[in-house]
């Protein structure tokens, strides 16, 4: 237990941090955050090699979805997660005063079929153990519909609701943190949800709709002045940012890309709305190019989730047609059958990709293991699929295979082998890979043009 209230206390550091950079950002330096949405601890460790290579703050949410006080489809509660988080920072020997840990689309979202004072009370509970837990980045979303809620189910609900909803849970996260031993940093907010909702599952043929001007000022008066009915004013000072829809979104196999032509009456409203700057949601798959002029237009906070496990997919089948052409006809070894359990995985338990992918048998089939939306993300943890895996992992790691051969389906960690700054090893081949896509973000955030504010890097060798 020491070690884990030390654990939290250390990230006071942090999230000062944290309010730095974002502060930065609004006055036009070209400086952001990426968030790494993920519970998948190689993603999770590529992030940390990452954040070692950087020498910079690394900021980890978990979804309602994901982690909540009846574990969610992890099996984790926020405590859970939390530590998780910190064996990996430990295996990673990544300082813990570094992590900021945020919880994302905090609000009824995963109780939304029941009525609305039983949602509400499953919301508050969440919110307050992500608290318990040692969040400092709290997303408050209540924008969903219950069960009960009056008028049409195909539009949003009215902002009066939405901001009172919202401020209840604010309320309950404030009681939570009383809790908290002496010290401890006070979390940052964040308010406000994209358009149409949460989370990469964007109809193929419709851009989504930027969110207006209008909507915005309203969204964050409303909510101030419901925060102050409640007494709220100190934590409103903690309101961080404000999550709005600046455009982008994927689908299946489409990716709307950023256009900051379309942008153009947010990104100048930013400063003048305090201290406020924008969080953008399914950032995934966007141009370096386009991350770097969101970073500049004060979408100071960039999540990204499935585009990073897309690229823990991507090494993974990418080594298991390796393992199959260097070991398929030797005696003595089984492949690894990493697909075959994938596709078994969700074939017996669609309900995670059911409602998403859509067509005949064949474009389901492509859907299941190559869409963007990378529902296959869900399926990882199935204990046959994280067999095979393991397998896959120890049959290459036992018969090394020629650089030659991994070049085919893994070209740029073959010249990184070759250029001896990646090891012959399957797990730091697949954590390469996933850090093709955390260098995007970082490069967009301007890391490379901010002053080290953690001192000496820690000198430890990453495989980014």
């Amino acid at each position: 237990m020491r070690a884990k209230q030390q654990s939290r206390g250390s990230r006071g550091s942090a999230t000062a941090e944290l309010k730095r950079i974002l502060e930065a950002n609004r006055r036009g330096d070209h400086t952001g955050i990426y968030s790494v949405c993920s519970a998948n601890q190689a993603v999770l460790e590529a992030a940390m090699a990452q954040a070692l290579q950087d020498d910079s703050l690394l900021c980890i949410e978990s979804t309602s979805n994901q982690v909540n006080q009846y574990g969610g489809y992890t099996g984790q509660t926020a405590e859970d997660f939390a530590a998780f988080v910190g064996d990996v920072a430990r295996g990673m020997q990544f300082p813990a005063g570094r992590i900021v840990l945020g919880g994302d689309h905090l609000g009824p979202h995963v109780w939304r079929s029941e009525k609305a004072i039983a949602a509400m009370a499953e919301a508050r509970e969440l919110v307050q153990s992500c608290v318990r837990a040692g969040y400092t980045k709290i997303h408050l979303d209540a924008s969903m519909r219950c069960a009960d809620d009056p008028g049409d189910r195909r539009r949003p609900l009215a902002d009066e609701l939405v901001s009172a909803r919202t401020a209840e849970l604010c309320k309950a996260a404030e009681e939570a943190r009383h809790g908290l031993k002496t010290g401890s940093p006070a979390p940052l907010y964040v308010i406000g949800t994209e358009v149409p909702f949460p989370g990469g599952e964007q109809h193929e043929a419709l851009a989504p709709e930027i969110t207006s001007k209008t909507n915005l000022v309203r969204t964050i008066a409303m909510t101030k002045k419901a925060f102050a009915a409640r007494g709220l004013h100190k934590a409103w000072e903690r309101v961080i940012a404000v999550v709005v829809q600046p455009g982008v979104e994927f689908g299946d196999a489409t990716v709307f890309p950023y256009d900051a032509s379309r942008t153009k009456r947010l990104a100048a409203l930013a400063g003048a709305q305090g201290s406020l700057v924008y969080e953008a949601h399914s950032t995934d798959y966007q141009t370096p190019g386009a991350l770097k002029e969101m970073v500049m237009d004060h979408f100071a906070i960039l999540k990204v989730g499935p585009w990073l496990t897309f690229a823990y997919r991507e090494a993974v089948f990418a080594l298991e047609s390796v393992e199959r052409e260097w070991l398929g006809a030797a005696r003595g070894t089984s492949l690894s059958g990493v697909t075959d359990a994938l596709e078994t995985a969700m074939q017996e338990n669609p309900a995670y990709w059911k409602n998403y992918h859509h067509g005949d048998e064949a474009a389901l089939r492509i859907a299941r293991k190559y869409s963007y939306s990378d529902r296959s993300r869900y399926y990882w943890g199935v204990a046959k699929v994280r067999a095979a895996v393991d397998k896959l992992i120890r049959n290459l790691e036992e018969h090394i295979a020629p650089v030659s051969l991994l070049s085919q389906f893994l070209p740029n960690q073959a010249a990184k082998i070759r250029a001896g700054e990646l090891a012959n090893r399957p797990r730091d081949v697949i954590r390469s890979k996933i850090c093709e896509v955390t260098s995007v973000y970082a490069f967009a955030c301007g890391r490379s043009l901010m002053k080290k504010p953690w001192g000496r890097a820690s000198g430890r060798k990453t495989t980014c």
